[in-house]
Protein backbone atom coordinates (compact mmCIF):
# COMPACT_ATOMS: atom_id res chain seq x y z
CA UNK A 1 0.00 0.00 0.00
CA UNK A 2 1.19 3.53 -0.80
CA UNK A 3 0.66 5.58 2.36
CA UNK A 4 1.27 9.17 3.35
CA UNK A 5 1.37 9.92 7.06
CA UNK A 6 0.45 13.51 7.82
CA UNK A 7 2.12 14.47 11.08
CA UNK A 8 5.61 13.67 12.32
CA UNK A 9 5.19 14.04 16.05
CA UNK A 10 5.30 11.19 18.51
CA UNK A 11 2.58 8.96 17.07
CA UNK A 12 2.96 10.03 13.44
CA UNK A 13 6.65 9.19 13.41
CA UNK A 14 5.90 5.78 14.92
CA UNK A 15 3.19 5.01 12.35
CA UNK A 16 5.60 5.82 9.53
CA UNK A 17 8.25 3.62 11.17
CA UNK A 18 5.76 0.80 11.65
CA UNK A 19 4.22 0.89 8.18
CA UNK A 20 7.61 1.12 6.44
CA UNK A 21 8.84 -1.91 8.37
CA UNK A 22 5.62 -3.71 7.47
CA UNK A 23 6.41 -3.38 3.78
CA UNK A 24 4.35 -0.36 2.77
CA UNK A 25 5.60 2.58 0.71
CA UNK A 26 5.56 5.52 3.14
CA UNK A 27 5.79 9.28 2.76
CA UNK A 28 5.84 11.24 6.00
CA UNK A 29 4.82 14.89 6.02
CA UNK A 30 5.51 17.62 8.55
CA UNK A 31 5.32 21.39 8.43
CA UNK A 32 8.54 23.10 7.37
CA UNK A 33 9.99 24.94 10.34
CA UNK A 34 8.07 22.86 12.84
CA UNK A 35 10.06 21.42 15.72
CA UNK A 36 9.09 17.80 15.01
CA UNK A 37 9.87 18.03 11.29
CA UNK A 38 13.16 19.85 11.80
CA UNK A 39 14.33 17.28 14.33
CA UNK A 40 13.67 14.39 11.96
CA UNK A 41 15.19 16.19 8.99
CA UNK A 42 18.32 17.35 10.79
CA UNK A 43 19.07 14.36 13.00
CA UNK A 44 17.23 11.48 11.32
CA UNK A 45 15.49 10.59 14.56
CA UNK A 46 13.49 11.85 17.52
CA UNK A 47 13.19 10.63 21.08
CA UNK A 48 10.94 7.77 19.98
CA UNK A 49 12.11 6.36 16.64
CA UNK A 50 14.87 6.50 14.09
CA UNK A 51 13.78 7.67 10.65
CA UNK A 52 13.73 4.55 8.50
CA UNK A 53 15.67 5.04 5.26
CA UNK A 54 12.67 3.73 3.34
CA UNK A 55 10.53 6.68 4.50
CA UNK A 56 10.23 9.67 2.18
CA UNK A 57 10.24 12.68 4.55
CA UNK A 58 8.75 15.84 3.07
CA UNK A 59 7.30 19.24 3.99
CA UNK A 60 5.46 19.42 0.63
CA UNK A 61 1.81 18.80 1.55
CA UNK A 62 0.63 18.66 -2.05
CA UNK A 63 3.21 15.98 -2.86
CA UNK A 64 2.30 13.95 0.24
CA UNK A 65 -1.42 13.95 -0.58
CA UNK A 66 -1.19 13.35 -4.31
CA UNK A 67 1.44 10.61 -3.87
CA UNK A 68 -0.78 8.45 -1.63
CA UNK A 69 -3.62 6.02 -2.07
CA UNK A 70 -4.20 6.04 1.70
CA UNK A 71 -3.64 9.02 3.99
CA UNK A 72 -3.05 8.46 7.70
CA UNK A 73 -3.55 11.62 9.76
CA UNK A 74 -1.82 11.90 13.12
CA UNK A 75 -1.85 15.48 14.39
CA UNK A 76 -3.39 17.34 17.32
CA UNK A 77 -7.12 16.68 17.31
CA UNK A 78 -7.92 20.37 17.53
CA UNK A 79 -6.08 20.99 14.25
CA UNK A 80 -7.96 18.38 12.22
CA UNK A 81 -10.63 20.65 10.76
CA UNK A 82 -8.03 23.10 9.50
CA UNK A 83 -5.95 20.34 7.93
CA UNK A 84 -9.02 18.74 6.32
CA UNK A 85 -9.68 22.01 4.51
CA UNK A 86 -6.03 22.40 3.61
CA UNK A 87 -5.64 19.00 1.95
CA UNK A 88 -8.97 19.12 0.14
CA UNK A 89 -7.49 21.24 -2.66
CA UNK A 90 -4.95 18.49 -3.39
CA UNK A 91 -7.57 15.81 -3.95
CA UNK A 92 -7.69 14.27 -0.47
CA UNK A 93 -11.42 13.58 -0.79
CA UNK A 94 -10.59 10.93 -3.38
CA UNK A 95 -8.26 9.09 -0.98
CA UNK A 96 -8.85 6.66 1.84
CA UNK A 97 -8.41 8.54 5.14
CA UNK A 98 -7.34 6.92 8.41
CA UNK A 99 -7.51 9.08 11.53
CA UNK A 100 -4.97 7.99 14.11
CA UNK A 101 -5.71 10.39 16.97
CA UNK A 102 -7.76 10.11 20.13
CA UNK A 103 -9.77 13.23 20.79
CA UNK A 104 -12.93 15.26 20.31
CA UNK A 105 -13.38 18.82 19.08
CA UNK A 106 -13.26 20.72 22.34
CA UNK A 107 -15.78 23.49 21.57
CA UNK A 108 -18.40 21.28 19.91
CA UNK A 109 -17.91 17.74 21.21
CA UNK A 110 -17.77 16.53 17.60
CA UNK A 111 -16.10 13.21 16.93
CA UNK A 112 -13.16 13.39 14.54
CA UNK A 113 -14.94 11.53 11.74
CA UNK A 114 -17.87 13.92 12.18
CA UNK A 115 -15.49 16.79 11.48
CA UNK A 116 -14.38 15.10 8.26
CA UNK A 117 -17.98 14.51 7.20
CA UNK A 118 -18.87 18.12 7.89
CA UNK A 119 -15.97 19.13 5.67
CA UNK A 120 -17.43 17.09 2.83
CA UNK A 121 -15.40 13.87 2.99
CA UNK A 122 -16.98 10.56 2.00
CA UNK A 123 -17.83 8.46 5.06
CA UNK A 124 -17.15 5.25 3.12
CA UNK A 125 -13.51 6.32 2.74
CA UNK A 126 -12.92 7.26 6.39
CA UNK A 127 -11.62 5.00 9.17
CA UNK A 128 -10.05 5.36 12.60
CA UNK A 129 -7.09 3.53 14.14
CA UNK A 130 -7.40 3.28 17.94
CA UNK A 131 -6.41 1.07 20.84
CA UNK A 132 -3.61 0.53 23.35
CA UNK A 133 0.12 0.65 22.88
CA UNK A 134 3.10 2.87 23.62
CA UNK A 135 5.79 3.62 21.08
CA UNK A 136 8.51 2.85 23.62
CA UNK A 137 7.13 -0.68 23.93
CA UNK A 138 6.45 -1.25 20.24
CA UNK A 139 9.96 -0.25 19.22
CA UNK A 140 11.33 -2.84 21.66
CA UNK A 141 9.32 -5.50 19.86
CA UNK A 142 6.56 -5.78 22.47
CA UNK A 143 3.26 -6.49 20.67
CA UNK A 144 -0.22 -5.15 21.35
CA UNK A 145 -3.77 -5.22 19.99
CA UNK A 146 -5.55 -2.36 18.23
CA UNK A 147 -8.75 -1.64 16.30
CA UNK A 148 -9.63 -0.26 12.88
CA UNK A 149 -13.18 1.08 12.76
CA UNK A 150 -15.24 3.05 10.29
CA UNK A 151 -18.52 3.42 8.42
CA UNK A 152 -17.59 0.98 5.63
CA UNK A 153 -17.05 -2.61 6.78
CA UNK A 154 -15.17 -3.48 3.59
CA UNK A 155 -12.69 -0.64 4.12
CA UNK A 156 -12.26 -1.58 7.79
CA UNK A 157 -11.37 -5.14 6.88
CA UNK A 158 -9.04 -4.11 4.08
CA UNK A 159 -7.08 -1.71 6.28
CA UNK A 160 -6.91 -4.06 9.27
CA UNK A 161 -5.73 -6.94 7.08
CA UNK A 162 -3.10 -4.86 5.29
CA UNK A 163 -1.79 -3.09 8.39
CA UNK A 164 -1.54 -6.15 10.68
CA UNK A 165 1.78 -7.67 11.64
CA UNK A 166 3.34 -9.69 14.43
CA UNK A 167 3.74 -6.41 16.33
CA UNK A 168 0.11 -5.27 16.11
CA UNK A 169 -2.90 -7.57 16.00
CA UNK A 170 -5.84 -5.61 14.60
CA UNK A 171 -9.51 -6.25 15.21
CA UNK A 172 -12.37 -5.17 12.97
CA UNK A 173 -14.34 -2.41 14.68
CA UNK A 174 -18.12 -2.40 14.41
CA UNK A 175 -19.07 0.76 16.30
CA UNK A 176 -17.54 3.99 15.05
CA UNK A 177 -19.29 6.08 17.72
CA UNK A 178 -18.09 3.90 20.57
CA UNK A 179 -14.58 3.54 19.17
CA UNK A 180 -14.10 7.29 18.82
CA UNK A 181 -15.74 8.36 22.08
CA UNK A 182 -14.13 5.55 24.06
CA UNK A 183 -10.66 6.24 22.68
CA UNK A 184 -10.92 9.94 23.43
CA UNK A 185 -12.44 9.55 26.89
CA UNK A 186 -9.75 7.20 28.18
CA UNK A 187 -7.34 10.16 28.16
CA UNK A 188 -9.57 12.00 30.64
CA UNK A 189 -9.44 8.97 32.90
CA UNK A 190 -5.67 9.04 32.46
CA UNK A 191 -5.54 12.55 33.89
CA UNK A 192 -7.62 11.43 36.88
CA UNK A 193 -5.24 8.48 37.37
CA UNK A 194 -2.25 10.80 37.40
CA UNK A 195 -3.85 12.97 40.07
CA UNK A 196 -4.42 9.87 42.19
CA UNK A 197 -0.79 8.86 41.69
CA UNK A 198 0.40 12.32 42.69
CA UNK A 199 -1.79 12.24 45.78
CA UNK A 200 -0.62 8.79 46.84
CA UNK A 201 -3.96 7.10 46.15
CA UNK A 202 -2.95 4.77 43.32
CA UNK A 203 -5.11 1.94 44.72
CA UNK A 204 -8.13 3.98 43.65
CA UNK A 205 -7.19 3.47 40.02
CA UNK A 206 -9.03 0.13 40.07
CA UNK A 207 -12.36 1.79 40.92
CA UNK A 208 -11.48 4.55 38.47
CA UNK A 209 -11.20 1.94 35.70
CA UNK A 210 -14.54 0.37 36.55
CA UNK A 211 -16.55 3.53 37.15
CA UNK A 212 -14.84 5.44 34.36
CA UNK A 213 -15.73 2.79 31.82
CA UNK A 214 -19.27 2.72 33.17
CA UNK A 215 -19.90 6.43 32.69
CA UNK A 216 -18.36 6.37 29.22
CA UNK A 217 -20.55 3.40 28.28
CA UNK A 218 -23.63 5.44 29.24
CA UNK A 219 -22.56 8.28 26.99
CA UNK A 220 -21.80 5.97 24.06
CA UNK A 221 -25.25 4.39 24.38
CA UNK A 222 -26.97 7.78 24.58
CA UNK A 223 -25.15 8.87 21.42
CA UNK A 224 -26.43 5.82 19.52
CA UNK A 225 -23.40 3.56 19.85
CA UNK A 226 -22.89 0.18 21.50
CA UNK A 227 -22.23 0.64 25.21
CA UNK A 228 -20.09 -2.52 25.17
CA UNK A 229 -17.48 -0.58 23.18
CA UNK A 230 -16.44 1.11 26.43
CA UNK A 231 -15.28 -2.30 27.65
CA UNK A 232 -13.35 -3.07 24.46
CA UNK A 233 -9.90 -2.20 23.18
CA UNK A 234 -10.73 1.42 22.38
CA UNK A 235 -11.38 2.33 26.04
CA UNK A 236 -11.03 -0.21 28.86
CA UNK A 237 -8.50 -2.15 26.82
CA UNK A 238 -6.36 0.99 26.68
CA UNK A 239 -6.53 1.67 30.42
CA UNK A 240 -3.35 -0.10 31.46
CA UNK A 241 -1.46 1.84 28.83
CA UNK A 242 -2.98 5.13 29.98
CA UNK A 243 -3.66 4.81 33.71
CA UNK A 244 -0.56 2.93 34.80
CA UNK A 245 2.23 3.43 32.31
CA UNK A 246 5.17 5.74 32.90
CA UNK A 247 4.92 6.66 29.20
CA UNK A 248 1.37 8.01 29.31
CA UNK A 249 1.30 11.74 28.65
CA UNK A 250 -2.18 12.11 30.11
CA UNK A 251 -1.35 10.25 33.30
CA UNK A 252 1.84 12.29 33.63
CA UNK A 253 -0.11 15.51 33.03
CA UNK A 254 -2.47 14.65 35.90
CA UNK A 255 0.39 13.79 38.24
CA UNK A 256 2.26 16.99 37.38
CA UNK A 257 -0.96 18.97 37.79
CA UNK A 258 -1.30 17.68 41.33
CA UNK A 259 2.37 18.34 42.05
CA UNK A 260 2.11 21.83 40.48
CA UNK A 261 4.84 21.02 37.97
CA UNK A 262 4.86 22.34 34.38
CA UNK A 263 3.98 19.89 31.62
CA UNK A 264 5.28 20.59 28.12
CA UNK A 265 3.92 17.71 26.02
CA UNK A 266 0.52 17.17 24.42
CA UNK A 267 -2.17 15.74 26.71
CA UNK A 268 -5.27 15.25 24.55
CA UNK A 269 -7.37 14.62 27.66
CA UNK A 270 -7.34 18.34 28.47
CA UNK A 271 -9.40 19.23 25.40
CA UNK A 272 -11.44 16.04 25.67
CA UNK A 273 -12.56 16.89 29.21
CA UNK A 274 -14.16 20.04 27.83
CA UNK A 275 -15.76 18.16 24.95
CA UNK A 276 -17.14 15.44 27.23
CA UNK A 277 -18.74 18.06 29.44
CA UNK A 278 -20.54 19.40 26.35
CA UNK A 279 -21.69 15.92 25.34
CA UNK A 280 -22.82 15.01 28.86
CA UNK A 281 -25.07 18.09 28.86
CA UNK A 282 -26.31 17.48 25.32
CA UNK A 283 -27.27 13.85 25.99
CA UNK A 284 -28.25 14.34 29.64
CA UNK A 285 -25.80 11.72 30.89
CA UNK A 286 -24.27 11.66 34.35
CA UNK A 287 -20.44 11.64 34.02
CA UNK A 288 -19.10 12.55 37.46
CA UNK A 289 -15.45 11.60 36.91
CA UNK A 290 -15.22 13.46 33.61
CA UNK A 291 -16.92 16.48 35.17
CA UNK A 292 -14.49 16.42 38.09
CA UNK A 293 -11.53 16.47 35.70
CA UNK A 294 -13.17 19.32 33.79
CA UNK A 295 -13.65 21.31 37.00
CA UNK A 296 -10.03 20.74 37.98
CA UNK A 297 -8.64 21.90 34.64
CA UNK A 298 -11.05 24.68 33.70
CA UNK A 299 -12.47 25.89 37.01
CA UNK A 300 -9.32 25.64 39.09
CA UNK A 301 -10.68 23.18 41.66
CA UNK A 302 -8.18 21.41 43.90
CA UNK A 303 -7.26 18.21 42.02
CA UNK A 304 -7.42 15.63 44.79
CA UNK A 305 -10.26 17.29 46.69
CA UNK A 306 -12.41 17.37 43.57
CA UNK A 307 -11.93 13.66 42.91
CA UNK A 308 -12.53 12.74 46.54
CA UNK A 309 -15.82 14.66 46.49
CA UNK A 310 -17.12 11.77 44.41
CA UNK A 311 -17.24 9.76 47.65
CA UNK A 312 -19.95 12.15 48.88
CA UNK A 313 -22.37 11.21 46.10
CA UNK A 314 -25.46 9.27 47.13
CA UNK A 315 -25.35 5.49 47.05
CA UNK A 316 -26.93 3.95 43.95
CA UNK A 317 -27.09 0.58 42.22
CA UNK A 318 -23.75 -0.18 40.57
CA UNK A 319 -25.19 -0.51 37.06
CA UNK A 320 -28.00 2.01 37.35
CA UNK A 321 -28.52 3.79 33.97
CA UNK A 322 -27.92 7.25 35.42
CA UNK A 323 -28.98 10.55 33.87
CA UNK A 324 -28.19 14.03 35.16
CA UNK A 325 -30.20 15.09 38.16
CA UNK A 326 -30.81 11.58 39.49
Amino acid sequence: MVVSVLGCGRWGSFISWYLARSGHSVTEWGRAGGKAFNELKETGRNEYVELDERIDLTSDLEYAVKNAETIVISIKSQSLRELAREIEVYGAKNKKIVLCMKGLEENTGKRLTEIMLEEGYDKDKIAVWVGPGHIQEFTRGKPNCMVIDGYNAELVRKLADEFKSKLIRFYYGEDIIGSEVGAAAKNVMGIAAGILDGGGLCTLKGPLMARGAREVSRLIKAMGGNELSAYGLCHLGDYETTLFSEYSNNRRYGEDLYLKKPFAKLAEGVSTAKALNILADKYNVEMPISLAVYNIIYNGEDPLDELLKLFERKTVEEFKPSVKGE
